[in-house]
């Protein structure tokens, strides 16, 4: 039977959770089984989803540390002998991957966004030269496999009534990488562009304007985000950022504002059922993507939908 490995972000539990699926996608037909590994405190979610569970006991363990977390990941592979080691690719998971994989001895395919077989081989799927073009990655090597998974892509639904085994693991010698937290500060955000069901998204189309999408998502109940051109104005911060560089989302709605639509900024979209798009341009590639396409200026389009909705709202008794 397969085996295969996956880390658990202690701040990204969900995104940790969704790797089941792209196991699920890798194995396919082909019987396996999970191993999540967890470091500090146990978390219930976890339970009934994996096959075993590892959780990580030493009293000198940091969870910031990573020279200690790879430490104690590697002994447990090198114990066990996993398949497939899967690792979010989250900013802690972005640091530990690459230092796995050098103490392994094995390659590393990063930021993973789809799955394939070819020709009975695996097909890793990410983005390359600065997201200009997707790249299909076939690994014929020998195990273990090894990748970190890029966030939002993937999503499990699979059982979560499992009959989870749980492991304590106290490792023997942990390595101290010398890291000290010296303090934390709280970074200021007030939502997470990923959680929201409607987004009203502002481009390049729409830089002299993108303060008055505002207005429109809170009339939609969603929230504001960005391309990158809005970003590298200065007239929005990354952290709402849709594309390559910035997060993936899966709204049930997409509004798409003067976004001309490059494979950086698509790849950020993922099983979106409805998008409109409003363009100048119609020959955009957002347009071909979109459910809806508007040919015209993004500002009368909102204008003209928010008076469509106040006039609405005035009917309603």
């Amino acid at each position: 039977m397969k085996s295969c490995l996956i880390y658990i972000d202690h701040k990204e539990i969900q995104n940790s959770i969704d790797l089941l699926e792209v196991a699920r996608q890798i194995f396919q037909d082909e019987p396996y089984e999970t191993t999540g590994v967890e470091f500090g405190n146990h978390n219930v979610t976890l339970v009934g989803r994996f096959d075993h569970l590892i959780q990580v006991h030493h009293p000198e363990i940091k969870l910031y540390d990573q020279v200690a977390v790879t430490d104690v990941m590697v002994q447990i592979q090198e114990a066990n002998a996993y398949d497939c080691i899967l690792i979010p690719a989250t900013y802690y998971g972005r640091i530990l991957a690459p230092r796995m994989s050098m103490h392994l001895g094995v390659g590393l395919v990063a930021d993973v966004t789809a799955i394939g077989h070819y020709n009975n081989d695996l097909e890793m799927i990410r983005p390359a030269f600065s997201g200009r073009i997707m790249a299909g990655i076939v690994s014929r090597s020998q195990s273990p496999i090894m990748m970190s998974v890029r966030q939002g892509v993937f999503h499990y639904e699979g059982q979560n009534d499992k009959a989870t085994n749980i492991m304590k693991y106290v490792p023997t010698h942990v390595k101290d990488g010398g890291i000290s937290c010296l303090s934390v500060k709280k970074k200021e955000q007030i939502y997470d562009i990923r959680e929201s069901d409607v987004l009203v998204s502002g481009g390049g189309g729409v830089v002299k304007s993108f303060h008055q999408l505002e207005k429109l998502a809170t009339k939609l109940g969603g929230q504001v985000s960005a391309s990158r051109k809005i970003v590298d104005q200065g007239l929005a911060t990354r952290s709402i950022q849709v594309g390559q560089s910035g997060k993936t989302v899966s709204p049930k709605l997409y509004i798409a504002l003067g976004i001309y639509g490059s494979i950086q900024h698509v790849e950020g979209l993922k099983n979106v059922p409805n998008m409109i798009s409003v363009n100048i341009n119609r020959d955009a590639p957002i347009c071909s993507l979109s459910d809806i396409v508007v040919e015209g200026d993004a500002m009368a389009f909102i204008d003209g939908l928010m008076k469509k909705i106040e006039e609405n709202e005035g009917t309603l008794s």
